[in-house]
């Protein structure tokens, strides 16, 4: 078996310096303070549990804190509302919003303050897009064209589009497309797509046409991941997404000579690492 992986699988830059802010946390914390993240940080349960091990815990913001604590917000980003109670209350607030996702606040911020209306194409319950919508007043919020295209337009509104940073290039290049064509020639577009995406998508595309079978890395509850198993499997080839090693179906894979390896941008090298070397030992060189 020859394993390909790709150049880039594993933690983006956002994700990156997110667990850094909270190492530091972590490393020095205040006396007698606890420290919180708002949210999980990332959407890794095996990296989640280690920082679970060192103390650390989760808050959704409704109940307060004592003073002195820290809280960890995570690099998805929060609601508005949220960050205002938060500031409210006599802690130590650590912003580590990914600065992809901030921009993309503050770019929606400005179109909504000239009383447009949001299209934001993501997933509604994902906590990125709970923080976005909450800087326009007046939004709404599709998972695919086919939803788009069956949501009434109001001529008296002025929209602007958007996108959930992870989200997949291609779909919003369609979405993109229909709205100028049958909406607004002139409609606002925001770039909001992180180039770590965009990068990931096109590789693991190009991928999965070099290889017979495609394994994606990363937690069930990561967007980024799902997308990137989505564009696998739409590619007509086996592909699996797995969280760890021990999910691998390796009687499947057997059946392989050439299996692509890619991740989310919220898996760490070691988990990584570890499916990489279970596939090497359990499927040598058939050679």
């Amino acid at each position: 078996m020859e394993l390909v992986i790709a150049k880039t699988a594993g933690f983006c830059m956002g994700v990156d310096m997110a667990l850094h802010k909270l190492d530091n946390a972590v490393a020095a914390p205040p006396q007698d303070a606890t420290i919180y993240t708002l949210g999980p940080i990332i959407h890794n349960p095996q990296v989640l549990a280690r920082y679970k091990e060192q103390g650390v815990l989760q808050t959704d913001g409704a109940k307060p804190l004592k003073t002195g604590d820290v809280v960890v917000i995570r690099a998805h980003g929060i609601p508005r509302n949220i960050q205002s109670e938060l500031e409210a209350q006599n802690v130590t607030i650590v912003d580590a919003t990914c600065p992809k996702v901030k921009k993309a606040q503050i770019l929606i911020q400005r179109q909504a303050d000239q009383n447009k209306h949001l299209l934001l194409f993501g997933e509604r319950d994902h906590p990125e897009v709970q923080g976005l919508v909450s800087y326009a007043p007046r939004h709404t919020v599709f998972e695919s064209l086919e939803e788009l295209c069956a949501h009434e337009i109001d001529s008296a509104e002025t929209y602007f589009l958007a996108a959930q940073t992870t989200q997949d290039r291609e779909s919003f290049n369609a979405v993109r497309e229909y709205l100028l064509k049958h909406v607004d020639a002139d409609m606002s577009i925001l770039d909001t797509i992180c180039m770590a995406t965009k990068d990931r998508q096109e590789e693991v595309r190009e991928l999965s046409h070099k290889v017979q079978a495609m394994v994606i890395v990363g937690g069930k509850n990561s967007g980024n991941t799902r997308r990137l198993a989505q564009i696998a499997q739409e590619s007509g080839i086996f592909a699996v997404h797995v969280e760890t090693a021990e999910e691998l179906p390796l009687k499947e894979l057997a059946a392989f000579e050439r299996i692509g390896l890619t991740a989310g941008a919220s898996t760490p090298s070691w988990i990584i690492e570890n499916v990489a070397q279970t596939l090497r030992k359990a499927l040598p060189d058939k050679a």
